[in-house]
């Protein structure tokens, strides 16, 4: 899938020949959180139903609002699958869809559940939100909340990744 993924912005497209260097390098467990030098994980930039807002986790290692998303699972069979698994169980919503191409990738340093220091390839994906959908926050968040996309956390850093994922759902929407 990000071998035929051809982002529009040149930072990502450099991003994702890391991605691949990773996942030629480490073809038996890039996608495990068992892989200490790093690993891929998946993230769901999920949006209502109208595209206005996005619902955003206050994650509890971190302290910041985030996106769902979180480490694959061997019974995940793609990414765009453990990004859908992840949002429907952080937020509690049935009837999540999911845009099976990725919107944003981003790498950033971490100490998870493994203990040690360690990075996290993040793929996004674009997901929407049922009509009239009511989230319910899980244990894996201190807070659970939709945000308007043109008011997000300041701290957050999360605008170009939301900004893409909306282009998505908009061309989607247009073409």
């Amino acid at each position: 899938m990000l071998r035929d993924w051809a982002p529009e912005a040149p930072e990502q497209s450099s991003l994702r020949h890391a991605y691949l260097g990773l996942l030629a390098a480490r073809p038996d467990d890039a996608c495990l959180r068992a892989c200490e030098p790093g690993h891929l994980t998946a993230s769901a930039v999920l949006f209502d139903a109208a595209g206005e807002h996005v619902l955003l986790t206050l994650h509890p290692r971190v302290g910041l609002w985030l996106q769902l998303g979180g480490h694959c699972e061997p019974e995940d069979l793609s990414l765009a699958g453990a990004a859908l698994r992840e949002a429907t169980e952080e937020s509690g919503i049935d009837g999540l869809v999911v845009d099976p191409d990725p919107v944003h990738l981003e790498v950033h340093p971490i100490t998870c559940s493994l203990g040690v220091p360690t990075r996290h390839f993040d793929v996004r994906f674009a997901v929407r939100a049922p009509a009239g959908a009511e989230p319910r926050r899980s244990d894996e968040s201190l807070d659970l909340r939709w945000w308007p996309v043109d008011a997000l956390p300041p701290e957050s850093g999360l605008e170009p990744m939301v900004a893409a994922a909306r282009a998505r759902l908009t061309a989607q929407r247009d073409g």
